[in-house]
């Protein structure tokens, strides 16, 4: 399944790691004329335009932060989840990957090993509570004191994969959240029992959490990763 995931992701890479920005650069192989620039260097040659400069967008990386739940009720999908983020991580760069249940830890060192099984062994051996309860609120303050002024801008996605289960306090849950939104470009947080029928999200953590999200989509399957990643490269 590993080796499908990464084909997969790697067709993907072009839109999912780039964007188009409204900027545009100098590129003498680009169509589109830089009719400014022309006009501006054709006073050197007494307003003949001798020369003719072209321009095109420029190419912005878009940043990508993954925080997913690796608590006891997410045990199901952890396994499947964790090899899509190391599918991922060997295909952007620009990617942090987090892992959280109690407490949070920077996953992303750990997915870059070559070796999958290697990386998912030491990973799990680093996070002492794995498959343990969830606090998503404190994890999300350890992230934005710790790490969020030097991963997070205006380019920034956040996903947030979890089923939104949590033991912790809803109002820092909130706060937290909120202060996540406010620093990123758009926040979508993928949820496994979206995918099952019927599922509502009533429970205290996802209730409090689904107001600032942009997007609440579903993560049970290859399918719903794939077409999630779709959604990114559209953003």
């Amino acid at each position: 399944r590993i080796h499908q995931l990464r084909r997969l992701i790697a067709k993907l890479i072009p839109k999912l790691a780039t964007r188009l920005s409204r900027r545009k650069k100098a590129a003498a192989s680009a169509r589109e004329i830089d009719l400014r620039r022309s006009v501006k260097r054709s006073i050197r040659t007494g307003g003949e335009v001798i020369k003719l400069f072209r321009r095109k967008r420029r190419i912005q990386k878009t940043q990508i932060l993954l925080l997913c739940d690796v608590s006891g009720s997410m045990d199901s999908y952890s396994q499947f989840l964790i090899q899509f983020l190391y599918s991922l991580q060997h295909e952007i760069k620009s990617l942090w990957t987090f892992v959280f249940s109690t407490r949070l830890t920077d996953a992303t060192p750990y997915l870059r090993h070559k070796d999958v099984n290697v990386a998912l062994s030491r990973l799990s051996h680093e996070v002492h509570d794995w498959s343990g309860g969830t606090q998503i609120g404190n994890c999300l303050r350890t992230f934005n004191y710790d790490y969020g002024r030097q991963i997070l801008n205006s380019r920034t996605i956040v996903l947030i994969i979890s089923d939104g289960w949590d033991r912790g306090d809803t109002d820092l849950l909130a706060l937290e959240m909120d202060r996540l939104k406010k620093k990123c470009r758009h926040l979508i947080w993928l949820n496994p029992l979206l995918g099952s029928p019927g599922y509502r999200p009533i429970d205290r953590g996802m209730r409090t959490a689904l107001p600032y999200c942009d997007d609440f989509l579903p993560a049970h399957n290859l399918e719903s990763l794939v077409d999630m990643t779709h959604k990114i490269s559209k953003l």
